[in-house]
């Protein structure tokens, strides 16, 4: 019987998976974890993946939706702002963080595989102790008798802004005997109905039309924030402070905030302040195999330059005339991993690097998953009178003749309903809509699967071949334009506002719409 590469990971050692093509990592990491699952690992997860950018975690995480559905995927993106800023993290990718290191801290073994999903930046920064994290969640039921005022204490402490209508992630408002809150990472904003210290019901509501959707059996609740404000937490800041710096100025207007129990404006640089000890990401991974993208310790090594670099930047603009309120600076390792602890942390750990190459023999332990590039159809579409689809039909009866099991990958279910008529109007019969990989391999292989998988690049196997949508009609990254000229035309028609007075911003690299502008 054919090994698995579980079967080759040992503590401390690395083991290379070659020929991951790109598009590939997907189904490599999902036969990873299962087959790490299958030898009963215990531990709060089987996998930790650590990506190279944000970007590359979020196209992971869609195809590991395809190729592991079974999987329980947990992400931990890092702060969307740069090192030593002036401006806080985004409530969203704080809260998604809290919630994985929650999920992390409490869990002790899990029945289906667990895949957690991280960046060189996010393992680089440290995080709150695993013991503090595991202590301040908050779990309620209908029936339980609940204190109304400590509960609005716990959403005080642990991020949560209060409001007079709940419509943001970590928005909380109090009517009577209602509290309504919104809790990052969920759809839904909930509804808290009291009757004296009991709780009556625990509903989800519309924060537009205020009605309600639906009803919650059980809630747990982590903390918005990576610290909490009390009067302890605050003691420890200001003798840290101190000690850090010296006595504080009277124009320092973070010292001043913390003293006074305000949250203040990028007061999250200082985070080691506010606690006894940080902990990082692997001490909440204890003895779980960690996968390297591609280009992950280049990637490291840069970041760190990086931070040393701010930090220098900040230290010398001590000793320039100052033009606003001093910024101190903790030392680089109070807040993030050195080169050495990285590189311990991945030395101790099972290793799993990914490469798409192949490995020369002699370099250590390797598995060739024997994975490659798709054809890429760029050639035809730059042919002046080639009709692209008719390309794709000669490539997709090459691959069955060839005995490959063939799927195209669409990146929504819009995409996938107009392919399967553009095909089908090519010659192209055999079409059938897939949701899975496992629903895939099940499928007579004469048929041609339509699975909703966002890959930019398409790859192929030994027996079975993906077709990306971006293969056949190019680099998806044009279409934002578009998108933001049909957002200027309706806000337009809504607003009555002419289309020059109105800016849509796009993000480009995720390609969504994500604001617009009056000017």
């Amino acid at each position: 019987m054919k090994r698995s590469p579980a079967d080759f990971l040992r503590t401390g050692e690395r083991l290379t998976l070659a020929g991951v093509a790109d598009g590939a990592q997907g189904l490599a990491v999902a036969d990873l974890a299962r087959a790490i699952h299958a030898r009963g690992d215990a531990g709060p997860a089987t996998l930790a993946v650590i990506c190279r950018d944000g970007p590359r975690m979020a196209a992971l995480s869609r195809a590991l939706k395809f190729f592991a559905p079974e999987a329980t995927l947990l992400e931990f993106p890092a702060w969307d702002c740069q090192p030593y800023d002036r401006v806080s993290p985004h409530a969203t990718f704080v809260a998604q963080r809290m919630i994985t290191l929650s999920r992390l801290a409490r869990t002790k073994g899990h029945s289906v595989p667990v895949i957690v999903l991280t960046t060189v930046n996010a393992v680089l920064q440290r995080v709150p102790a695993k013991d503090v994290i595991a202590g301040q969640s908050l779990s309620a039921a209908p029936g339980n008798l609940l204190d109304m005022d400590g509960v609005v204490q716990w959403l005080e402490l642990n991020g949560y802004t209060r409001a007079s209508t709940v419509r943001e992630p970590a928005d909380y408002a109090v009517r009577g005997g209602i509290i309504d809150l919104y809790p990052p990472g969920m759809d839904l904003p909930i509804r808290l109905d009291f009757f004296g210290d009991t709780l009556e019901s625990i509903r989800t509501f519309d924060s537009e039309t205020q009605r309600t959707v639906g009803q919650l059996r059980v809630l747990d609740l982590v903390p918005a924030a990576e610290f909490q404000l009390t009067s302890e937490t605050m003691r420890r800041f200001r003798q840290g402070y101190a000690e850090a710096f010296g006595a504080p100025r009277r124009d320092d207007l973070l010292y001043e905030a913390v003293s006074e129990g305000r949250r203040h404006v990028g007061m999250e640089h200082w985070l080691p302040l506010f606690h006894k000890r940080m902990d990082t990401l692997f001490d909440f991974l204890p003895g779980v195999v960690v996968a390297i993208e591609p280009l992950v310790e280049d990637a490291a090594k840069e970041r760190l330059t990086q931070i040393g670099d701010y930090y220098e930047a900040r230290r010398k603009a001590l000793d320039m005339p100052a033009s606003g309120p001093p910024y101190l600076p903790l030392p680089p390792d109070r807040l993030y991993l050195t080169a050495e602890e990285w590189s311990g942390r991945l030395a101790q750990a099972p290793l799993a690097a990914l490469t798409p190459f192949a490995v020369p023999e002699g370099s250590g332990k390797v598995v060739d998953l024997e994975t490659r590039q798709g054809h890429n159809f760029a050639a035809e579409r730059a042919e002046a009178n080639a009709n692209v689809f008719a390309a794709v039909r000669k490539h997709i009866f090459d691959l069955q003749n060839r005995g490959k099991r063939t799927l195209v990958a669409l990146w929504s279910e819009g995409s996938r309903e107009r392919m399967s008529h553009v095909l089908g109007e090519h010659g192209i019969a055999n079409l059938g809509y897939v949701n899975s990989w496992a629903e895939a391999l099940t499928r007579p292989k004469p048929e041609v699967g339509l699975a909703v998988l966002g890959l930019e690049s398409g790859f192929e196997t030994a027996d079975a071949a993906i077709i990306s949508e971006q293969d056949i009609l190019g680099d998806r990254l044009v279409r934002p334009r578009r998108a933001a000229r049909r957002a200027q035309d309706f806000i337009s028609e809504v607003t009555g506002l002419s289309q020059g007075d109105i800016v849509v911003h796009v993000d480009h690299g995720i390609g969504r719409f994500v604001g617009l502008q009056a000017i």
